[in-house]
């Protein structure tokens, strides 16, 4: 990284772009990001190295919590047409239906979604189309030099390239594992009508914690059925191997229950497989610069906070901290600092990482501390289920179900 001096000391030239801010990155991070600046008046430079995202097994459902950021953001009526919502959760636990929740979740694939957002670009926020060749930063203006020599000027450099690290490394930021392979995420299609899936999602949680896996969860995605399954294994893992070569078989011998919510269903796709580290960035405090969403720091998707975290930022970043940064010289560290210690930020991404920790170790650890919280948990779950037994039953068949619980 080096300094650099203004850029209207500089020779300009047909292939110098001069802007408030550089997005290197156009995912969903970036290209939100670029919309809501665009759509304020902010010059913009949005930088990817492909004009169509390519289609990516990464995020696919998300809550109503995110869905209200993003209408906030004023991104409401682009987004929605791009996803599928789900009107009721039905849970199942202990092999049983336990619990049916009123609440909006929304299904989607990353790639058409990411698309239909770049579409929706405002036309003073063009894609530029590139890879970076050089980077050079400093407490007033960032350049950015594409390998076809076009040369981009920006006051804030923004990077939500996600995992790719040669942005990171040409900034001189470094990312820092906390738990390598942490998890697996898995991604398949059934072959079940959505005229008889119906408008609801499902969530299978398996009887056996042997079985590492916290949960899968079926859904819709327009036309098709998704399932999204997480396991506390690694790819190599023997049984990984198993599931991708005969899931129906493996997810029947877990979850039979299954079956009878999906029919006899069968797995219609090939399962698409990827490996969760979780990370944060160390080095990132200098001026100019500022990362965000999978670029800053990576959780488990099977808490469902990695959507939650990218709209965080923006929110913050639109909202508070880049209109109050542009008002005033300079791009100093002490301006990117007030934001990596917002605390909303803060709150964001320390329960995203806390309940990744978390999830994992009351699956997979075996101390005792942890084998009493699972007793714990799992007895409650049973008296919630009989609880419910006992209201829909007669006083004869109540004590019999107890009874034969008890047995």
């Amino acid at each position: 990284m080096t300094s650099q001096k203004d850029p209207e000391a500089t020779a300009v030239n047909a292939n110098q772009t001069k802007v408030d801010v550089a997005i290197v990155g156009a995912g969903l991070a970036g290209t939100t990001l670029a919309t809501v600046l665009g759509k304020a008046g902010r010059k913009v430079a949005l930088i990817d190295p492909h004009r169509v995202h390519h289609d990516e097994f990464k995020a696919e459902k998300t809550r109503m919590e995110q869905m209200r950021v993003f209408e906030k953001l004023g991104l409401g009526s682009v987004i929605r047409p791009l996803v599928t919502p789900t009107t009721e959760i039905q849970v199942f636990r202990l092999g049983q239906f336990f619990q049916r929740k009123p609440e909006s979740e929304f299904g989607f694939s990353y790639g058409p979604l990411v698309n239909g957002l770049r579409e929706a670009l405002p036309p003073e926020v063009p894609l530029m189309v590139g890879k970076i060749a050089e980077i050079s930063t400093g407490p007033d203006w960032q350049r950015l030099v594409l390998t076809d020599g076009t040369v981009i000027d920006a006051r804030l450099l923004v990077v939500a390239t996600g995992y790719s690290e040669s942005v990171r490394r040409a900034v001189g930021v470094e990312r820092v594992e906390h738990s390598k392979a942490h998890s697996l995420a898995m991604g398949f299609d059934l072959a079940i009508s959505p005229q008889e899936f119906g408008s609801r999602s499902i969530t299978f949680y398996p009887k056996r914690v042997a079985a590492r896996i916290p949960f899968i969860t079926i859904f819709r995605i327009g036309n098709r059925i998704r399932a999204n399954m997480f396991a506390y294994r690694i790819v190599a893992d023997p049984w990984t191997q198993a599931f991708r070569a005969n899931p129906q078989q493996v997810l029947l011998q877990l979850m039979p229950e299954i079956a009878a919510q999906c029919g006899n269903f069968t797995v219609r796709s090939p399962v698409e497989v990827r490996q969760v580290s979780l990370t944060t960035t160390s080095g990132h405090r200098r001026s100019g610069v500022v990362f965000i969403g999978d670029a800053f720091s990576t959780t488990c998707p099977a808490q469902g906070d990695g959507i939650h975290r990218v709209a965080t930022d923006v929110d913050r970043l639109c909202s508070t901290y880049i209109p109050a940064w542009l008002e005033t010289p300079g791009m100093g560290v002490d301006k990117i600092c007030a934001f990596y210690d917002d605390r909303i930020k803060i709150a964001a991404d320390a329960t995203a990482m806390r309940s990744s920790l978390y999830a994992k170790a009351i699956i997979t650890e075996t101390g005792l501390e942890w084998r009493i919280r699972r007793l714990r948990n799992n007895t409650a779950r049973q008296l919630m289920i009989i609880g419910r037994k006992i209201r829909h039953f007669s006083p004869r068949r109540a004590l019999k179900v107890i009874l034969e619980k008890q047995a």
